[in-house]
């Protein structure tokens, strides 16, 4: 039991630890390789299904060329929501958690499964 304890315990401070970083939309582009929650408006997005890897790329904060951040979902995770994230998230307020990368020296979050794209309350004037 002890043994069970401790273990987690240990476990605990570890999720601990790789805890994300709540951030403003507006800081993103200063998040770089860090993993952070951030949350804003859906504005558009598109499913590029002739492409490969058939992505899909949701506009946060603004359109498209605009928005300050992209939310990529790849086929395999997009086979996962039971509706077109495209459609689905279009005008809701949404908080995104994973790390933040560059693309085009743009700031973008892979989603790497579902449960990182949550509907929340509208945030900060989203």
């Amino acid at each position: 039991m002890k043994q069970t304890s401790l273990f987690l315990i240990g476990l605990l401070c570890s999720i601990a630890s790789f805890a994300q970083t709540e951030i403003k939309l507006e800081d993103i582009s200063k998040h770089v390789g860090d993993s952070v929650k951030v949350c804003g408006k859906i504005y558009g997005g598109i499913f590029l299904e002739r492409v490969k890897d058939t992505p899909t790329f949701l506009n946060v904060g603004g359109t498209y060329p605009n928005n300050p951040l992209t939310v990529v979902i790849w086929a395999d995770v997009r086979k996962t929501f039971e509706e077109k994230p495209e459609e689905f998230y279009k005008d809701k307020a949404v908080c995104i958690f994973g790390k933040v990368t560059l693309y085009k020296d743009k700031p973008q979050i892979v989603l790497y499964n579902k449960n990182q794209l949550v509907i929340s309350p509208m945030v900060g004037g989203q």
